[in-house]
C-alpha cells in the first residue's frame, strides 16, 4: 500500500476512534419479530471504539492502524477531551488507559495479520480477534503495573476486579463487534479489490 493510502486510512481511523468513542454499540431484534414486538435494541455495553480500531486494521494495514492510535492517543494525552472520561495528560492514571495503549499494538496486529492472508472471513475474523486479545492483554498488564506502581487515580477492588470490570465484562460486546467488522472489512475488500 502507498503511503498516501496509508496516510489517509490513517487518517480515517482517527476519525473513527475518535467519533466511535461517543457511540453506543447496541444490536437490534431480527425483522421477522418486527411485526409483532415492533423494532427493539439492546445496548452492547461498549462503545464503537474497538471497531474503529479494528476495521482500520483491517482496510488500512498494520501501518495506517498503528499511525491511527498514536495519534489518538497523542491528541487525547495533549489537548482534546476525547477519551471516555475526558482527555489530558492525567489520564494515565486512569485504570483504562492500559486499554487505550492496547490500541496501539492491537491496530498493528489486525493489520499485519490482515494483509498477510487472503482476504476471507475467518482470516479477517482472525485478525479481529487477534487485535481485540491484544488490546486486553496491554490493558491487563497496565492494570497489574500500574497497580503494583501505585499511580492509580482509581484503585477500589482487587486487579481481579478490576479485570472482570475492564475486560471480562466488556468482551461479548466487543465480540460482537469484531464480528461485525470482520464482515464489513470482507465485503469493503471485495468491494475495494484487496
Amino acid at each position: 500500500m502507498s503511503a498516501p493510502t496509508e496516510l489517509l486510512w490513517a487518517l480515517i481511523g482517527l476519525i473513527l476512534t475518535i467519533g466511535g468513542t461517543f457511540l453506543e454499540a447496541s444490536i437490534m431484534n431480527v425483522p421477522w419479530l418486527w411485526e409483532h414486538q415492533g423494532t427493539i435494541t439492546q445496548s452492547l455495553g461498549v462503545s464503537y471504539q474497538i471497531a474503529a480500531v479494528l476495521l482500520v486494521g483491517c482496510l488500512g494495514g498494520k501501518n495506517a492502524g498503528l499511525m491511527s492510535q498514536l495519534a489518538y492517543l497523542a491528541l487525547g494525552l495533549t489537548w482534546l477531551d476525547i477519551f471516555t472520561q475526558g482527555g489530558g495528560f492525567g489520564y494515565v492514571q486512569s485504570p483504562t488507559f492500559g486499554y487505550l495503549l492496547g490500541f496501539v499494538p492491537g491496530a498493528w496486529v489486525c493489520g499485519s495479520l490482515a494483509f498477510q492472508m487472503p482476504p476471507r472471513l475467518e482470516s479477517l475474523a482472525l485478525s479481529c480477534v487477534s487485535g481485540l486479545l491484544t488490546i486486553h492483554a496491554v490493558g491487563i498488564s497496565y492494570l497489574a503495573i500500574a497497580r503494583w506502581g501505585g499511580w492509580l487515580t482509581a484503585t477500589s477492588g482487587s486487579l481481579l476486579q478490576q479485570v472482570l470490570l475492564y475486560s471480562l465484562h466488556p468482551l461479548p460486546g466487543q465480540l460482537a463487534i469484531a464480528c461485525a467488522v470482520t464482515v464489513l472489512a470482507f465485503g469493503l475488500r471485495r468491494l475495494m479489490f484487496y
